[in-house]
């Protein structure tokens, strides 16, 4: 016998077989739904549970692609096999109002800074309050930024065209499926929101063997403070907070300048609507960088609205101490679920460190006056801030507002209408929004951002993914602007471009009408964006504009957004928690 060929022969059978089943698990044919013989249970809160899942043929990293399902037992009905597992069958009992046949999914999305999301291994009963309220949680373990955008967005994907591939066995609508998630989680929630069935995803899903015959669109996205549209959150980040820099050198300013400038023309080109459609252009003024005209103007009665809003919610004495770490990580109904913050699998990211301007718990991400911030070269500056450093408790609303106007009066107040109004964007910014970020906020000139990581090649190493920054630093002359260059000219294994990668990772390039991506994908029906208005991680305009397209969008039926004032870079809510308020607004979806 010939060894040699006989060896040859049996690879080859291997390895046609191995493309025949990933083949048929690619169209759908082939795969095994979610086997009901090998149900877990919990019987102190009557819930039953899958862990280890895998949701595509072929993945990249077994560690994270799998899925976790959590089942109210009111939908199965169980029998006990003997060795620890149940074998169940559908019931048609109902809870909340729900069925095994129409119980909405929720699937969080706990990736801080773009990192992964460890799959489950064990039970946990965080998942109770959403299986108590008769939703289906499915936990979907994800890749993070050291693999590579869209690597994350990609995973989770596969997952959600998975559970439409077990419809019809398992409990769950999977036409009815909600992401929620927080920072860079609440980024990648809105990514699931905006880009179902895109089809830039395609040679992405075919790599890990994702189910191809399924639609992977969501019904609902929940986000907050989501870091998000990093196309242009250099430049926003500069137009908004850049007036808070000091010390910055001659080319530094030139810089920081240059990309709030650039930031006027985006807007003045993006033809971003309020929400009565009218298009919205920023105009050059006597003091500041483009702080005139209607854009300016909306964002200025952004930040009001949200003053207003704490003014009709708060009952005086107010302790601004207590209130400050409200809707914060791991509080009662947050983010502490499977794979949150702290949790099983949790959110933190690869090596365990918190991503930059990510900060301690609770409360965020700004770490007070003073920062230390590394900008050009090696030399690191003092960035003295003179923002309000607010503690204590107020006694009455005037008390606050005269609080508010300690380094100079910038909000007046009407006590008989319980009212206020802000002289300035730039005074709101001074006061509360500090810039607490490196020159290049997101894609940092140095390369050390977590968003470099995200761009980058899974080669440990990140990459320049700003061309509007990279353009500014041509015209300078800048050392910087060759790295720049050589990033941005780079393809990945699919032969994407990263500007192509920066599309898929980018919301408004999928709903803005200037945009080529606009109308190429499957958008949510419902929306639930909140943003702590105080936080220095991103701008204001990036929740806002966000809010804004999707309001202008025929395909969604409804956008809840709101910026909660005295919140940081959490789980911002105006009152209530979290975790109940976003039960509750998914209930309030289910019924229209």
């Amino acid at each position: 016998m010939n060894w040699k060929k006989t060896a040859v022969f049996l690879t080859l059978v291997f390895c046609l077989c191995m493309l025949s089943a990933g083949s048929a698990f690619a169209e759908g044919s082939a795969f095994a739904a979610i086997d009901m013989t090998k149900w877990n249970y919990n019987a102190d809160d009557d819930v039953y549970y899958q862990i280890g899942i895998p949701y595509c043929a072929s993945p990249a990293d077994e560690s994270y692609e799998t899925l976790a399902v959590f089942v109210p037992g009111t939908y199965l009905n169980g029998s006990d096999n003997g060795d620890g597992t149940w074998s169940c069958t559908l019931s048609d009992a109902s809870l909340n109002g729900y069925t095994a046949a129409t119980a909405p999914i929720v699937m969080p999305i706990n990736t801080p800074g773009y990192s992964a999301m460890a799959a489950l291994t064990d039970y946990s009963g965080s998942v109770v309050s959403y299986t108590d309220a008769g939703f289906v949680y499915v936990h979907a373990g994800c890749r993070g930024r050291d693999a590579g955008a869209p690597a994350g967005v990609t995973d989770l994907k596969a997952a959600v065209r998975f559970l439409r591939f077990c419809d019809d066995s398992m409990p769950g609508d999977a036409e009815r499926i909600f992401t929620f998630g927080m920072s860079g989680g609440g980024a990648q929630s809105a990514l699931m929101g905006v880009t179902g069935d895109s089809e830039l995803y395609t040679p992405y899903l075919e790599q890990i063997g994702a189910v191809m015959n399924q639609s992977d669109a969501v019904y609902g996205s929940m986000c907050w403070c989501p870091i998000t549209n990093l196309d242009t959150a250099d430049e926003s980040y500069e137009w908004m907070m850049g007036c808070t820099r000091s010390g910055l050198s001659d080319e530094e300013q030139a810089i920081s300048d240059a990309l709030a400038n650039a930031w006027a023309d985006y807007v003045n080109s993006a033809g971003i609507k309020d929400r009565d459609g009218t298009i919205l252009t920023l105009t050059q003024s006597e003091n500041g960088i483009w702080q005139s005209g209607s854009y300016y103007e909306l964002v200025k009665s952004e930040i009001e609205h949200s003053l207003n809003n704490f003014l009709f919610d708060t009952s005086f004495p107010y302790d601004a101490s207590a209130s400050s770490g409200k809707g914060g990580f791991g509080g009662h109904g947050g983010m502490g679920g499977p794979g949150g913050m702290g949790g099983p699998g949790g959110g933190k990211p690869e090596g365990g460190n918190l991503p930059e301007g990510f900060g301690g718990f609770p409360g965020g991400g700004e770490t007070g006056s003073n920062v230390q911030i590394k900008v050009l070269d090696d030399i690191t500056r003092n960035e003295t801030t003179a923002g309000l450093n607010l503690s204590g408790t107020y006694e009455t609303a005037e008390d606050y507002i005269a609080a508010l106007n300690t380094n100079g009066e910038w909000v007046s107040y009407d006590p008989e209408t319980n009212s206020a109004v802000i002289t300035s964007v730039e005074a709101f910014v001074k006061a509360f929004k500090s810039a607490s970020k490196n020159l290049g906020a997101f894609d940092q000139l140095d390369r050390g951002q977590g968003e470099n990581t995200l761009f980058g090649y899974a080669d440990g190493s990140g990459a320049h993914f700003d061309s509007i920054l990279a353009g500014i630093l041509s015209d300078l002359g800048s050392s910087y602007a060759d790295s720049f260059t050589e990033d941005l000219s780079r393809t990945d294994r699919a032969g994407y471009t990263l500007q192509q990668r920066l599309n898929m990772y980018t919301p408004l390039y999928y709903l803005l009408e200037s945009s080529d991506g606009c109308g190429s994908s499957t958008v949510a029906r419902h929306w639930r964006i909140r943003s702590g208005i105080a936080q220095s991680d991103t701008a204001l305009t990036t929740e806002l504009n966000l809010a804004l397209a999707l309001e202008n969008d025929a395909r969604v039926d409804s956008v809840d957004f709101e910026s909660v004032w005295a919140q940081k870079h959490v789980e911002a809510e105006r009152s209530g928690s979290s975790s109940g308020n976003f039960i509750a607004w998914v209930n309030n979806c289910m019924d229209s």
